[in-house]
């Protein structure tokens, strides 16, 4: 069953959000993720935290670049700091994702007024030449991750306290990565975050889905379910899905694995848009990027289905899709292509390596989710799980 729903919500005052400025992944191995970043996806790194702010919290960053997409890698290098704490309590993992707004005190003013819960008073530097950076942080239902609110007034620098990196001169992004598309998060219980996106972000509902997968529907003792809710910010365009388990077999969930594997709600995966989804993963399979298996019996029922989702002007070849286990979706000509990597601690065969992991998209006209690749996700990854499960037995 889905539904889009887009418009059902009472509207209310936008924040002014621009769009995501960055996100922060707090790790134990820095020099694993540097590798991942430059010599698999190809990012750059452009910019690092200087000597002064890595002797004051504690913690050394680094931060990778790729078209519109940034992502601030933090390791910690004393046991008192903020990614130390967070690394007690969770595996490697989204700490806070950042968002530019236009005007930061009339973004303060409306989430106070909806109650948000600011972590400190806004704060604000200078860089002396006539550059102004001002940000505050607030906490949300996903525990410990915050949401951080940014306004750039000509300051350059990736944020107070670090140092661009010298340009190597070599090519980067040769993927041509160019945006965050979405953000997806998992909870035991989605729905005190949806309240919250609605009532104090002002989001409004975008998407949304339920099924079980088909063991359940045959015979309903094994197999699992979900329940997704996708909110957005119609202004920026900014997309966060939220997902939950579906009884019966809460917890055969894949969905509630995540949440015990992480230790509590969080990120779950960051879907990231490139114009041309085929040589993309051609070449990162060459580079040794793992990718959730799908089944050949999603491609013998491919032309059946596009023709029910009335595709007709898919200019992919679906043996291509096929070999490189590429999922299609959409319907009435506009359509998406997707793939979803290995969670970090599959990858990795390191349960602290966490179980986030990344989804590459290519839209040509379509900006849902995806139902029936939703669908297939959610089987892959449960497949998955049930072949580590049986392994380890």
């Amino acid at each position: 069953m889905r539904r889009e729903s887009q418009g059902t919500v009472m509207a209310k005052k936008n924040l002014g959000i621009i769009g995501y400025d960055s996100f922060h992944y707090i790790v134990e191995n820095i020099e694993r993720a540097h590798t991942f970043y430059v010599d698999k996806l190809d990012f750059k790194l452009v910019a690092r935290s200087s000597a002064a702010l890595t002797q004051e919290s504690g913690q050394e960053s680094r931060v990778y670049s790729a078209g519109n997409v940034r992502v601030c890698v933090t390791a910690p290098v004393r046991q008192d700091s903020r990614a130390a704490r967070y690394l007690r309590r969770h595996p490697s993992g989204i700490m806070n994702m950042t968002y530019r707004v236009q005007d930061l005190d009339f973004a303060q003013k409306v989430l106070e007024e909806r109650h948000a819960t600011l972590l400190d008073d806004p704060v604000e530097f200078e860089d002396g030449k006539g550059g102004r950076y001002r940000y505050f942080d607030i906490a949300t239902p996903l525990g410990d991750v915050f949401f951080r609110f940014i306004e750039r007034t000509d300051f350059k620098d990736f944020a107070p306290g670090f140092e661009d990196v010298e340009d190597d001169g070599k090519p980067s992004n040769r993927f041509g990565f160019m945006e965050i598309d979405h953000a997806t998060s998992n909870f035991l219980t989605m729905h005190p975050m949806i309240a919250w996106l609605r009532d104090v972000l002002g989001m409004k509902q975008f998407w949304d889905v339920e099924f079980h997968t088909q063991d359940v529907q045959g015979k309903r003792d094994e197999g699992s379910g979900l329940k997704s809710i996708v909110m957005w910010d119609e202004e920026s365009g900014v997309k966060f899905a939220n997902n939950e388990p579906l009884r019966p077999h809460f917890d055969q969930s894949q969905i509630t694995k995540f949440v015990y594997d992480n230790m509590g709600p969080g990120v779950q995966h960051i879907a990231l848009t490139v114009p041309e989804i085929i040589p993309t993963i051609d070449e990162l399979k060459k580079r040794g990027i793992d990718f959730l298996h799908t089944p050949g019996a999603y491609y013998r029922a491919m032309p059946d289905r596009l023709k029910e989702i009335k595709i007709t002007n898919l200019k992919e070849d679906p043996k291509e899709l096929e070999r490189l286990e590429i999922l299609v979706d959409g319907g009435n000509d506009r359509y998406m292509l997707q793939i979803f990597l290995r969670d970090f601690a599959s990858y990795y065969d390191d349960e602290r390596a966490g179980p986030f992991f990344y989804e590459i998209i290519q839209r040509a006209g379509d900006e849902g989710f995806g139902y029936g690749n939703f669908r297939a996700l959610f089987e892959s990854i449960e497949r998955e799980q049930k072949a580590v499960t049986k392994a380890a037995d």
